[in-house]
């Protein structure tokens, strides 16, 4: 009975759609997260990278710690902050500028 489940079996090829639907499906999610996760990601830092660069003197920013000041001096990769209410400057990396105060998201 085994022997001929097994002649059964092997006597029928693959059927050849099953594969191609198979890598269809792999392609389709794969399309899904670029769409959905990657895209997304890449178009936020870009606009991330893009404000950092504008930074200037004058610009009211917060932050990634949440210290809100105004920018003083800007150098390479840092800015100084004035910060109130005792008018404290501060150093902090250029990358650490969560947002500017005053600008649309």
């Amino acid at each position: 009975m085994f022997t001929a489940l097994i002649s059964l079996v092997a006597a029928e090829p693959a059927p050849a759609a099953g594969n191609s639907i198979g890598l269809l499906m792999i392609v389709a999610v794969f399309a899904i997260f670029y769409f959905l996760l990657i895209l997304p990601a890449q178009r936020r830092q870009r606009r991330v990278q893009k404000m950092h660069a504008a930074l200037k003197n004058g610009d009211r920013v917060v932050t990634t710690g949440g210290i809100r000041g105004t920018i003083v001096s800007i150098k390479n990769d840092s800015i100084h902050l004035r910060v109130p209410p005792d008018q404290l400057k501060m150093e902090v990396l250029r990358s650490a500028v969560a947002h500017v105060e005053g600008e649309e998201k």
